[in-house]
């Protein structure tokens, strides 16, 4: 009978006289197929990039042709309105730039006595509306005669470099009491005054006098008046670099004070601006 010689057990390696194979670590086979598979997953990603990025965008084929405004309108973000076909100025747009804006900006100072401001009013133009569709508006020649309310026989007239109120006279006197309303010097929507010697009328020491245009920033604001309304049914004259300073007549002279809340200062500040005398 042959000789039993099975395998000693191996839960006692040492004591059995059987040791364990120790040229291999244990679990090598594992890992070979951990890391065969993880090259695997590696190569096949990798494949997988490798043909995405070779294949034809079949959007891009879809919107070939397409402009970069219509990529932007169809995507819905950003849309754009169409341009006018007609390039000739809408009617109220040539209206609009065809006569100054009717008031002025409110001035910013308080009003002195706690009074409140005087209202904006309409100033006279001094351009004509356009004279047939599209064409553009031609400047007219404006010439107003500046009446005192409270004094009505007496208008503004410039005379020795000053501007007083006199009571109407003959040619001479119609000529110096006309005056060309012009688009303010200092620009806005305020309006300046020309004589008929080619001079403006501009307050200097608080007194408005007939000067000539210097080309200073300070002679052309000082030049500039805005209209206000008066509680007189006429028009009250502010001046620009003076917000709250108003022209008045004091002794048939013409002046700039600041505005006092009183009938009398209410009076001599108001003014019409009627067809010229001359």
């Amino acid at each position: 009978m042959p000789e039993n010689k099975s395998r000693p057990p191996q839960e006692h390696p040492w004591e059995n006289g059987w040791a364990p194979d120790t040229c291999r670590a244990p679990g090598t086979r594992r890992l070979w197929l951990a890391g065969a598979l993880a090259v695997a997953t590696v190569v096949a990603c990798v494949a997988t990039i490798s043909l995405t990025d070779n294949r034809p965008d079949a959007r891009s084929d879809a919107r070939d042709g397409v402009t970069t405004s219509d990529k932007e309108t169809s995507s819905g973000l950003i849309s754009f309105a169409s341009p006018s076909v007609s390039g000739t100025p809408s009617a109220s747009a040539t209206k609009d730039s065809a006569s100054p804006s009717a008031s002025a900006s409110p001035s910013s100072s308080p009003s002195p006595n706690g009074a409140s401001s005087p209202r904006h009013s309409a100033a006279p133009s001094t351009s004509a509306p356009a004279a047939g569709g599209g064409s553009e508006p031609k400047p007219v020649t404006v010439r107003r005669s500046v009446q005192s309310v409270n004094h009505p026989d007496r208008y503004w007239r410039s005379g020795g470099g000053r501007v007083r109120i006199e009571a109407a006279g003959g040619a001479e006197f119609r000529e110096d009491a006309t005056f060309t309303v012009v688009n303010g010097l200092a620009g806005g929507s305020c309006h300046s005054f020309r004589a008929s010697d080619g001079t403006y009328l501009r307050h200097r020491d608080f007194v408005l006098r007939s000067e000539r245009d210097d080309g200073s920033a300070l002679f052309r604001q000082d030049a500039t008046f805005c209209a206000r309304d008066s509680s007189y049914g006429a028009v009250m004259l502010e001046s620009v670099n003076y917000p709250g300073y108003f022209l008045r007549h004091q002794d048939f002279q013409v002046k700039l004070e600041r505005y006092q809340y009183g009938g009398q200062y209410a009076a001599d500040s108001a003014f019409r601006l009627v067809e010229g005398l001359a």
